[in-house]
């Protein structure tokens, strides 16, 4: 029988079955327990965060004006660590060979209608000058688990190809990597060639609903998949990215497993998940969502980021383009920090997007807005776009950028950074009135910079920009 020990280094410790039963059980029995409820939000106030438990709590409770109260507070955290800032990015299909039967992907290896594709180097530069004539500056790559077709050679060659591509005024200056779970060595290897944030989806927590929906394959083993961020950050890899498949198990188990993966990597690395992403499973080649029973509406799943957001009040969070335009805005304001734009989740697809017969992606995109076009909804709502990837690139990484996070510092480098990465896509790639509203945005959110000497040095910046002049940061 497994206990729960939050430094263990063992899955079935940290993520333990009983002891989410348990925090399941105690949120129902307190979900009406407004003492209670007042007692967590004010401690979420602190901006501290909360445990798994009391989160739950949160989470179970169906009283209007305490759900309220805490999308008011999810607000307001999100302001006060983000601001109002939106980071862009894309993710980009290198292979979607794969030698796992994860049965809710239409990766699996049984899957004989899907079309198999790898990019050559020649494709990913393709791929890449496709992305940075949009405006893009940082990528996840992904690619399925097949060790012939997809070695860590073949992610390393295309991760330096990728750095690589300098077209026009375009640079990719931030990889991030979604690839299988791996051993020490390569993500040592990872970490040398220079990537962002190692990002790997739970899928589920529930380690039996796990194994039912990993067959077969090197997936299979849950254990090994869970504890793939303590050998990522053993590798030297400082930032790491959670995230569950919502739809497969029950949400509230979910959730809890996902807050207790949280607070495993805090308490026992020292650094927490770096940002923490929320996709629902979609409908994708041969995959039927409506198979899988626990799907959840948009308002439980407005209420999921809500409550991730007051418990990790320091991670990142990540809406993908699986979401419509309705939702995301919506989730936006309670706590999602970054989202992509223009995806295509197909292998070559940016590179010739016209190919209407084309199987090759892994779901279907819901929100299929131009980048131009999003960046233009998302100032007309209030926000800046950014594309900023400074803090990447100035080593504040790991518990350096936590540390700044938490005592809200980061703001005095990443509201200017922002302005100044909206200012080079505006003078780049922007249709007309998309750099209309942006040039107005900017001189309104410069005045916003506490700091005069950052505001002077951050207008000087944005004048160069204008000039010719590219690649400024704090």
């Amino acid at each position: 029988m497994y206990k729960y020990d939050v430094m263990s280094a063992k899955a079935e410790e940290f993520i333990n079955h009983e002891e989410i039963m348990e925090t399941l059980s105690y949120a129902e029995a307190h979900k009406d327990d407004v003492k209670l409820i007042d007692e967590i939000i004010e401690k979420a106030k602190l901006r501290k965060g909360l445990s798994h438990r009391e989160a739950s709590v949160l989470l179970a409770c169906e009283i209007p004006e305490k759900i309220q109260e805490v999308y008011d507070l999810a607000r307001q955290i999100k302001k006060d660590f983000y601001g109002n800032r939106i980071v862009m990015f894309a993710p980009l299909y290198l292979s979607n060979y794969c030698v796992n039967s994860c049965v809710y992907c239409p990766y699996h290896i049984k899957n004989k209608h899907i079309s198999r594709k790898k990019l050559t180097q020649d494709d990913v530069r393709r791929e890449v000058i496709a992305l940075q004539d949009m405006g893009h500056k940082r990528l996840a790559i992904e690619a399925g688990e097949d060790p012939v077709n997809n070695p860590i050679e073949y992610i390393l060659e295309c991760i330096n190809t990728i750095y690589s591509i300098k077209h026009k005024n375009g640079a990719i200056r931030r990889v991030n990597v979604n690839i299988a779970a791996t051993t020490v060595e390569n993500y040592r290897k990872l970490k040398e060639a220079g990537i962002g944030t190692y990002i790997l989806f739970q899928e589920t927590y529930h380690k039996e609903s796990y194994e039912k929906l990993h067959p077969a394959g090197p997936k299979h083993n849950y254990a090994y998949h869970t504890e793939a961020m303590d050998r990522a950050m053993e590798g030297g890899i400082d930032d790491v990215g959670l995230g569950v498949l919502f739809g497969l198990e029950l949400y509230k188990y979910e959730f809890a497993g996902l807050l207790m993966h949280a607070e495993h990597l805090e308490a026992a690395k020292g650094v927490g998940p770096h940002t923490i992403s929320v996709p629902r499973i979609k409908r994708a080649d041969d995959i039927d969502p409506s198979v899988f029973d626990n799907g959840i509406s948009d308002d439980i799943f407005a209420k999921l980021c809500a409550c991730i957001r007051v418990a990790v009040p320091y991670t990142g969070m990540i809406i993908s383009t699986r979401e419509s335009k309705e939702v995301r805005e919506k989730v936006i304001g309670l706590g999602v920090s970054q989202i992509s734009g223009a995806s295509r989740t197909s292998v070559g697809g940016y590179d010739q997007p016209e190919e209407e017969d084309d199987n090759s992606a892994q779901f279907d995109v819901s929100d299929t807005r131009t980048l131009d076009e999003v960046i233009n909804w998302l100032m007309r709502i209030g926000y800046i776009p950014s594309f900023c990837t400074a803090c990447y690139r100035e080593g504040r990484t790991g518990d350096r950028f936590m540390t700044l996070l938490k005592a809200g510092q980061i703001q005095n480098c990443c509201h200017p950074n922002a302005l100044m990465t909206l200012k080079e896509y505006i003078e780049d790639y922007a249709s007309e009135d998309t750099k209309r509203i942006g040039e107005e945005l900017i001189q309104k959110e410069l005045l916003n910079i506490p700091n005069p000497v950052v505001r002077a040095k951050a207008t000087e910046y944005i004048e160069n920009i204008h000039t010719g002049q590219r690649d400024f940061r704090f």
